[in-house]
């Protein structure tokens, strides 16, 4: 049926679960956002992609958007008072459906055409979709014929699909970014501390894209992550990536969702050798651990000189969330050899403001507390943070500051 007809199962009052990143389902929520006889619907979701014609002001009380990530094209409506947040750990968020914490009325998702057993697939994300198409006993489906069908814990059966639309579009792609020379180098130094036989998780951006495209020379590296891009698939092209050396799932590629170019796509779509699971079950910290030499690699918004690290808000403004941070950097820190690492460029603001900073600016959030913290990467350097005292962290990270603001972090109160 059409996409306007598939939701008129949605009433006023219900908690509907949005299927997220690129297997987000468009032509549904713009279908949602014409009916104009809904009010008090919650839509729960993780980072979306396109547009999100619910959120505008126009349609308030009639829609709440709940953020569990926040993705570019939400930051405004949080911002704003239209749209809320929950902080929580990528791990965490199945659990909400699965345990009644939230209790979903529906599910709106995209899949992939059934094959001939009568079974669809969750395609490009499943992170919290498996739990809440579980959870949900109402199921509305995009059925895209460019959706690719992933192995894993993937299915969703044709029968306990309540309505669906049928679509022919591509997905949205997020091409590999050009590389500065300041990411260049933090990549050089991020990729030295990568061995033979790692297990990486890495996801999209320039800093993860800098390291893996250095990383053709190694041998026997595994993956376990929450996501991976374009990068991972040069790595796996290449033969440096095989899988043999982890313990959890080896041979396989473990992810819960993929974003990147058509490329990526392409890679997953009927792979066997890519095992698409929960984020509960891939960003559990003890399923992480017992992989070996685990190289976490997680970006950050500012480190202040005792090893906090903010990496979800600008101040008190939410820019994203706390998503798989705290799962990888605790569960790389479990690995035999493992190497929890924060990367990020020393500045911001065309080099007039640092990201090592004395205190985090007011209102920041703490992802990676200063217990936590290991590795932390600019490009004038990587540091270990851990076991060291307040004072001997202050000074590693002065090191690794922009020369132009290393005095002021000496002179700076509590330093």
């Amino acid at each position: 049926m059409s996409p306007d007809e598939a939701v008129r199962g949605i009433s006023s009052g219900m908690r509907v679960f949005i299927h997220g990143a690129a297997a987000t389902p468009t032509p549904l929520l713009e279908a949602l956002a014409r009916r104009t006889d809904l009010e008090d619907v919650t839509l729960y979701h993780l980072h979306l992609e396109g547009p999100v014609p619910w959120t505008a002001p126009a349609h308030a009380g009639r829609f709440r958007s709940v953020s569990l990530f926040t993705g570019a094209n939400m930051r405004q409506a949080v911002q704003e008072g239209r749209a809320d947040f929950v902080p929580i750990f990528l791990s965490d968020v199945p659990s909400l459906f699965s345990s009644g914490a939230v209790r979903l009325d529906a599910a709106l998702v995209q899949l992939s055409p059934p094959d001939r057993h009568g079974y669809c697939s969750l395609g490009t994300s499943i992170d919290a979709a498996r739990a809440a198409v579980d959870s949900a006993p109402m199921i509305i489906a995009e059925i895209n014929a460019r959706m690719p069908r992933t192995h894993g814990d993937t299915s969703v059966p044709l029968e306990s699909i309540e309505a669906f639309s049928v679509t022919d579009r591509p997905l949205p792609e997020h091409r590999p970014e050009p590389e500065t020379p300041v990411i260049a180098r933090i990549g050089e130094l991020v990729a030295g501390l990568v061995e033979d036989g790692s297990t990486l998780q890495m996801g999209i951006g320039a800093i993860p894209d800098a390291v893996l495209s250095r990383l053709h020379d190694r041998h026997d590296l595994g993956v376990h992550t929450e996501m991976f891009s374009d990068r991972m698939v040069d790595l796996v092209e290449a033969g440096a990536v095989n899988n043999r050396m982890k313990a959890v799932f080896p041979g396989r590629i473990v992810t819960s969702f993929v974003i990147g170019s058509q490329r990526v796509f392409d890679f997953v779509d009927d792979n066997s050798e890519v095992e698409f699971i929960g984020a509960d079950q891939s960003n559990d910290t003890g399923r992480i651990g017992r992989n070996p030499k685990v190289v976490a690699i997680n970006s950050a918004i500012q480190v202040d000189l005792t090893g906090q690290v903010c990496a979800d808000s600008i101040g008190p403004r939410i820019y994203s969330g706390i998503g798989g941070q705290m799962d990888f950097i605790r569960g790389a820190a479990r690995s035999a050899g493992g190497k929890p690492i924060i990367a990020l460029p020393s500045t911001a603001a065309g080099g007039t403001v640092s990201r090592i900073v004395p205190t985090l600016t007011e209102g920041s959030g703490v992802v990676t507390t200063r217990g936590h913290v290991h590795w932390v990467v600019t490009e004038y350097g990587a540091v270990n943070l851990h076991g060291k005292s307040l004072r001997e962290r202050a000074e590693l990270l002065r090191s690794i500051a922009h020369p132009d603001h290393r005095g002021a972090l000496r002179t700076s109160p509590g330093s």
